[in-house]
């Protein structure tokens, strides 16, 4: 892949959506909700500070992580849909 995201961005490849309900109840393609769950794919050097100091990123590849339903920006590589967002807008690692 040819896509190395700048400053304090990454690329995040988005997880599946659950096809189950924990009850059993299959969900169709048209009501599954956005996911918002996605694996760290590539990370960039990270933010350069008012003082001129690079800030490292706490973010590293494989991480698994949430993010919010309308975080990052979509793109398509090579056939495949990935998120490119800035590390602050994920939430949590898993």
């Amino acid at each position: 892949m040819n896509v190395r995201p700048l400053a304090d961005r990454v690329l995040v490849r988005p997880l599946e959506a659950e096809e189950k309900t924990e009850g059993g109840i299959i969900i169709p393609d048209n009501a599954k909700e956005k996911p918002q769950k996605g694996e760290i794919v590539a990370i960039g050097e990270g933010k350069i500070s008012d003082g001129g100091q690079k800030i490292a990123m706490t973010l590293k590849n494989g991480d698994k992580v949430l993010y919010g339903k309308y975080s990052g920006t979509e793109i398509s590589v090579e056939g495949e849909d990935y998120l490119i967002m800035r590390e602050s807008d994920v939430m949590a690692v898993i």
